[in-house]
């Protein structure tokens, strides 16, 4: 896997040292510019939903992270999964739409595919050091 590893994002002081925020930042600063060549029609539809979705991934990392609590960031990294599978179908759309081109979104989209990555391996490595992951024991046989 390129970008971060798990034990640099289990280690970050601040979001802002998180690799996958600051992908996230780019991939919000892309899907601005690509919005802004949208009909201005829809400027309440569905670029006014593509913004906000671009916008809440970087911001559920950083409230996450910001917590410095583990199961905090797990659930607000579910929530940047989200938004990303959000983006990613809105993205689709518009070129169904044909408001943009496949070129225009291949980047963004193969971004949307790298941070997906990128979060599903910080989640697992937090989930299996949390204190709080449960590791259940074998039931025990109704004999004992």
């Amino acid at each position: 896997m390129s970008g971060e590893s798990t034990s640099t994002a289990a280690k970050a002081k601040h979001y802002k040292d998180l690799l996958v925020w600051q992908r996230s930042m780019q991939l919000a600063k892309l899907t601005y510019e690509l919005t802004g060549r949208f009909p201005i029609e829809e400027r309440f539809g569905l670029v006014s939903s593509m913004r906000r979705a671009a916008v809440a991934i970087p911001s559920s990392i950083a409230k996450g992270q910001a917590r410095y609590d583990t199961q905090n960031f797990l659930k607000q990294l579910s929530y940047a999964d989200g938004f990303l599978a959000e983006l990613e179908t809105q993205l689709l759309l518009s070129v169904e739409l044909q408001f943009c081109k496949p070129e225009h979104v291949e980047k963004l989209l193969k971004e949307i595919d790298e941070l997906q990555r990128m979060i599903g391996a910080i989640h697992r490595k937090l989930w299996k050091d949390s204190p709080l992951a449960t590791h259940h024991s074998p039931l025990l046989s109704s004999e004992e």
